[in-house]
C-alpha cells in the first residue's frame, strides 16, 4: 500500500510562499446603514454614538473609530515592523519628537497593506461621510512619542490637506500618561481658545478630522515612560472642496502688542544704585563692546548689586501681584504681570530698564545708536562724538551695516529705524529709539512659538533672569534664535540667575521659548516657595 500524501501539489506556474498580506478593517466600514448614518451626522453637525464609530461636531467635525483593523494580529505585525524603522529625532519651536521618513515608498509587507487599505477602501468611504473629493495619494509616518516629547497648538493646515487621521498602536493607555489629543475651542477671530476636549489614545484606535482654520489641536506632553506610537497623516483634496470649511478672512483684529515708547527722563544715579560698578567703567564697556561687535550678542553675569537683585526676587514672590495669561496657544503660553500691580521694587526696575541712562549705558554696550548721545558712523570717522560717560567707544562694523540680512541669520546693523510691525503705531519721531516690555513668569507648560505674524526687525532683545538657580535647560524655557524657515539654531540663551543678555537680530532671524517641560517639576522641588522662574524681556530699536 502506498503511504498517505501529505499535502496537494503547489499548482502549475505558482511558487510556495507567503500569502499576499492584506489589511482588513473593521466590518463596520462595509455596513451601508452605518456609512448613511455618520454622513448625515457629520452634515449636519451632529453627534453619532455608535460602536463601531463616533462621530462629534465640537469643537470641530470629528470621528473615532475603535478597533480599525479587524485582526488583531495584523495590528501587532503592523506594529512591530514600524519600530523596527529608522527614527529622526525632531526638536524645534512647536514639537519634541521621533518621526519616521514618509512611508509613501515602503515595502514591509503590514506597512504597505495598510497604505493600500487606506487610499482605496478607507478613502471612499472618508469621501462618502465627508462629502469632500479625496485623491488617491496619501501622506503619511509615524511618530512616537516618549516622557517629555509634546506637538503644541496648531492648526494642520497647509496646501491640498483636507482630511488628517491618526492611528494609535499605544500599550495601555491612561489620561494620567499625557499624550492625549486635545481639541481646542476658537473664537469670534478664529484663534484657539481652550481646550474642550481630549482625547485619550487606545490601542487600534483611528481618529480623523477635516482640517480647516479651526482645526486647532495638540498633542499634550507625554509624562509617563510609555512610548506613544501613531501613525498619522493626511489626505488631499482639490483647495476649497469642504463645503464647510471656514475661510480665513483678511481682516482679522491680530493680537494685541505691547506699546512702544521713547525712553524715560532719567539721569544716571539710577544705573550707580542698581548695576555692578564693574559695568559702569568705562573700559569695561568698551570691551564688551568689541565683544558684542564681533558676536551680535553677550552675557553680562552679576549684573545687578548682590543686594539688589536680592531685593528683586523676594519682591517676585509677592502674593498681591497680579499676572494675566497670554495667549493665543498657537503663538504663546506664559503669564505676564500687570504693572500696576506690583511693589514699588519692581516698578523702579522697570523704570531703569526704560530710562534714558539705560538706553546711553546699551548704546555703550553695543554700539548702537540708541541715544542721541551715541556716537553715530560719522562721528567715528571724524574723530566727534564722545557720550556721555565714554568716549572712543567703535560702533557695529560698517560692512554689517551693508549687508542683507542673510541665511545665517547673523544680525545685522539696520540703516534706519524700521515701520512698526502688525499695524502699530511708532511713537516719536522716525528716528527716535523706542523700547518695549514686560515682566513674564515661566513655569511647567508655558512657551512660545515663531509665527507669521511675528514682527521681523532689526532689534536688540534685552533679557534679565531671576529665580532660575540650578535650572536645567534640558527643562526648556531658553530662549532660541533661528533663521527663518529652519530649525537649526544660531544661539540659545538659558536662564542664568542676575544675568543680563543681550542679543541683536536681523529681520531674518526669529525666536522662541522652550516648551517648559515635566522635568522641571523636579527641580522646583528644591525650591517649595516658586513655581517657576521670571524674565524681564525688552525689545529695543533705534
Amino acid at each position: 500500500m502506498g503511504a498517505k500524501r501529505r499535502g496537494a501539489a503547489a499548482a502549475p506556474g505558482k511558487k510556495r510562499g507567503k500569502r499576499d498580506v492584506c489589511a482588513e478593517l473593521c466590518a463596520a466600514l462595509s455596513d451601508p446603514a452605518l456609512k448613511e448614518r455618520a454622513a448625515k451626522a457629520w452634515e449636519r453637525g451632529e453627534s453619532l454614538h455608535h460602536e463601531a464609530a463616533a462621530v462629534e461636531p465640537a469643537p470641530f467635525r470629528h470621528c473615532v473609530i475603535p478597533d480599525f483593523l479587524a485582526e488583531p494580529a495584523f495590528a501587532e505585525a503592523l506594529r512591530d515592523e514600524l519600530l523596527g524603522l529608522g527614527f529622526r529625532k525632531r526638536r524645534n519651536d512647536l514639537l519634541s519628537l521621533q518621526q519616521s521618513e514618509d512611508l509613501g515608498g515602503r515595502s514591509e509587507p503590514h506597512i504597505a497593506a495598510l497604505r493600500h487599505a487606506l487610499c482605496e477602501e478607507f478613502r471612499a468611504w472618508l469621501s462618502a461621510v465627508t462629502q469632500i473629493e479625496l485623491k488617491p495619494t496619501l501622506d503619511i509616518s509615524c511618530a512616537k512619542y516618549e516622557y517629555t516629547d509634546v506637538l503644541l497648538c496648531h492648526d494642520d493646515e497647509l496646501e491640498g490637506r483636507r482630511i488628517a487621521f491618526i492611528l494609535y498602536l499605544v500599550p495601555a493607555w491612561e489620561k494620567s500618561d499625557g499624550g492625549t489629543l486635545d481639541l481646542y475651542s476658537t473664537d469670534e477671530h478664529f484663534e484657539p481658545q481652550q481646550i474642550i476636549k481630549s482625547l485619550v489614545p487606545s490601542w487600534n484606535t483611528l481618529v480623523f478630522f477635516e482640517v480647516s482654520p479651526v482645526s486647532f489641536h495638540q498633542v499634550s506632553e507625554v509624562v509617563s515612560p510609555k512610548c506613544r506610537l501613531s501613525l498619522s497623516g493626511w489626505f488631499h483634496g482639490p483647495a476649497g472642496a469642504a463645503r464647510r470649511s471656514l475661510p480665513r478672512s483678511p481682516h482679522l483684529p491680530r493680537s494685541p502688542h505691547l506699546p512702544r515708547s521713547p525712553h524715560l527722563p532719567c539721569d544716571h544715579e539710577i544705573l550707580y544704585e542698581w548695576i555692578n560698578q564693574v559695568y559702569l567703567d568705562m573700559d569695561s564697556q568698551a570691551q564688551i563692546q568689541e565683544e558684542f561687535e564681533e558676536r551680535s550678542e553677550i552675557l553680562l553675569k552679576d549684573f545687578l548689586k548682590k543686594e539688589k537683585y536680592q531685593q528683586l526676587c523676594e519682591a517676585l514672590e509677592d502674593k498681591d501681584i497680579q499676572w494675566s495669561s497670554r495667549g493665543p496657544a498657537n503663538k504663546r503660553l506664559y503669564e505676564a504681570a500687570d504693572e500696576d500691580s506690583l511693589p514699588e521694587g519692581l516698578k523702579e526696575f522697570l523704570r531703569l530698564l526704560r530710562s534714558e541712562a539705560l538706553f546711553l549705558l546699551l548704546s555703550n554696550f553695543t554700539g548702537l545708536k540708541l541715544h542721541f548721545l551715541a556716537p553715530s558712523d560719522e562721528d567715528e570717522d571724524a574723530g566727534e562724538g564722545q557720550a556721555a560717560d565714554s568716549a572712543g567707544h567703535s560702533s557695529p562694523k560698517a560692512e554689517q551695516e551693508e549687508a542683507e540680512a542673510g541665511a545665517d541669520g547673523n544680525p545685522q546693523q539696520p540703516d534706519s529705524v524700521p515701520e512698526a510691525q502688525e499695524g502699530e503705531a511708532q511713537k516719536g519721531s522716525g528716528s527716535t529709539p523706542v523700547c518695549t516690555g514686560e515682566l513674564r513668569h515661566w513655569t511647567h507648560g508655558h512657551y512660545t512659538l515663531v509665527h507669521d505674524t511675528q514682527a521681523t526687525e532689526f532689534a536688540l532683545d534685552l533679557l534679565f533672569y531671576c529665580g532660575c538657580e540650578d535650572w536645567d535647560p534640558a527643562c526648556g524655557g531658553f530662549t532660541s534664535y533661528i533663521a527663518r524657515g529652519e530649525d537649526e539654531e544660531l544661539l540659545t540663551v538659558n536662564p542664568e540667575e542676575n544675568c543680563l543678555a543681550l542679543v541683536y537680530r536681523d529681520k531674518e532671524t526669529m525666536k522662541f521659548v522652550k516648551y517648559i517641560n515635566h522635568q522641571s517639576l523636579a527641580g522646583l522641588k528644591k525650591h517649595p516657595n516658586r513655581t517657576g522662574f521670571w524674565d524681564f524681556s525688552f525689545v529695543y530699536y533705534e
